[in-house]
């Protein structure tokens, strides 16, 4: 496994019909700065410390996903992998042309 990537993604919610695949802490970072600052708390600040250390090769890469899950968990923003896949399989289906 890339040191860089988590052993497997994270499907967080961004919107009400918005999932985004988390798949390394380069990943977690970008979700968690765009976080509202009114929801940042401790949980938030030990998520977002733990991927910036494994992004910088201090912890490993599965550590950080354990904390940006139980960030994910707090917030309830997890999604499911596997109906995260099949919306994402369900959107890539199509030609993206309108049907008449």
């Amino acid at each position: 496994m890339n040191s860089g990537t988590f052993s497997s993604p994270l499907f967080v919610r961004r919107a009400a019909h918005i999932v985004q695949e988390i798949a390394s802490p380069a990943d977690a970072i970008d979700f968690l700065n765009e976080w509202p600052e009114d929801g940042r708390d401790r949980i938030y600040e030990a998520a977002l410390t733990a991927c910036f250390d494994a992004y910088n090769g201090r912890i490993p890469a599965s550590a950080a996903r354990k904390t940006f899950f139980r960030f994910g968990e707090q917030v309830a923003i997890l999604e499911d992998a596997t109906s995260a896949m099949q919306w994402l399989a369900a959107c890539m289906s199509g030609s993206g042309k309108a049907q008449v």
